[in-house]
């Protein structure tokens, strides 16, 4: 999975395509490289989510969340990639209070997790799994 910043929202982009990620770098996106590894299929989805309103991607295993989302304005953009049901690498959800664009955050990494938590981010816990490396 690519991670990708877009330093002038502040959002943190997650794709499995590399056209994607190189049409955004060439746009201005500064690619973080390697996420983690997602499964090529498993029996939990990841929905990927837009909203139009602000420019903002979001992402999920709950279609409760992805349905509620859809309802407030987001568009589906359906399943963007899988978890790895035999939970190999957590991938750590954080959320922003403060933004009002890139408000989650998704990352392997436990000190990055701790680190925002320490400036204000709040820790939302285990997302989805990556396949450990």
């Amino acid at each position: 999975m690519f991670r990708l910043y877009n330093p002038n929202s502040g959002e943190h982009f997650y794709t499995n395509n590399a056209a994607e990620r190189d049409h955004l770098v060439s746009v201005g996106w500064k690619s973080e490289g390697t996420g983690w590894t997602a499964p090529k299929t498993s029996k939990t989805p990841v929905y990927r989510l837009y909203n139009p309103n602000a420019g903002d991607h979001h992402y999920t295993t709950s279609a409760y969340e992805r349905d509620s989302l859809v309802k407030a304005g987001w568009r589906d953009e359906g399943i963007g990639w899988y978890s790895d049901d035999a939970k190999g690498a957590p991938v750590y959800r954080e959320y922003n209070p403060n933004a009002t664009s890139g408000a989650h955050n998704f990352t392997t990494n436990k000190a990055e997790d701790e680190h925002l938590a320490s400036v204000g981010w709040n820790q939302e816990g285990i997302a989805w799994y990556g396949v450990k490396r």
